[in-house]
């Protein structure tokens, strides 16, 4: 009999480590059944929507390479947008883009030399010269020169405050840009944000103008059509 209750015990048992290795592998696949729904449903919402690029009139009048203001050397990847000023109160955004251009003359009479460029140059009555292939590095956000396209913004008076040709014209530009890499307001900065420079000065000094652009180029990017 004793024998009998043992092979008894052992069936039973045998038959519970069964039963929990089925429970157990049913759990197994309902978690990963869980998980797979939750990337496709959570993980591709994450992905960048990528958009069309909306029109925009860029007048292209690139520098000359040169180790002062285009070294030539690629952007691996643009990760952001990098808003400034000029501090040049009533110059264009042509004379701006002639400096960067005239920089290995001037320094050549100038112990200490002038390293200095953007990628773009935004002018008081709203026009938008390029003076960087975006796919290459300008001089202007210092530690952030290696991932981020620079915008330089003209402006009438020493305040720094832009014209609303000029502030129009920057949103447009950095929506586009936004688009083209796809970024959001959320990677648009200020020279400030990099060094703590006073640049871009009126938006530096007047937070709620600066919240305002940002918000304006959320709108802009909301506003175009995704790539199909």
């Amino acid at each position: 009999m004793s024998n009998k209750n043992t092979i008894r015990r052992r069936r039973k048992k045998y038959r519970t480590s069964g039963l929990c290795a089925v429970v157990i592998g049913a759990i197994a696949l309902f978690v990963m059944a869980a998980l797979v729904i939750c990337y496709l449903v959570f993980g591709k919402g994450k992905e960048p929507v990528h958009k069309q690029l909306p029109p925009i009139d860029i007048n292209v009048k690139l520098l000359e390479v040169n180790p002062y203001s285009r070294p030539g050397i690629a952007l691996k990847k643009v990760k952001g947008i990098v808003v400034h000023y000029t501090a040049n109160p009533g110059t264009d955004a042509m004379a701006n883009r002639n400096y960067f251009n005239n920089l290995p003359r001037i320094n050549e009479k100038k112990e200490k030399k002038t390293y200095v460029s953007s990628h773009f140059v935004v002018g008081i009555e709203g026009e938008i010269v390029q003076c960087i292939p975006t796919s290459e590095m300008s001089y202007a956000s210092n530690g952030r020169n290696s991932d981020t396209v620079s915008i330089e913004c003209c402006h009438k008076r020493k305040n720094g405050k832009f014209t609303e040709q000029t502030y129009q014209s920057l949103v447009d530009l950095t929506v586009y840009l936004c688009a083209k890499y796809d970024l959001t307001e959320q990677d648009v900065i200020r020279h400030y944000d990099v060094t703590g420079k006073n640049c871009p000065k009126y938006f530096v000094e007047h937070e709620e103008a600066w919240q305002r652009f940002l918000s304006d180029v959320a709108v802009g990017i909301s506003r175009l059509e995704p790539v199909k």
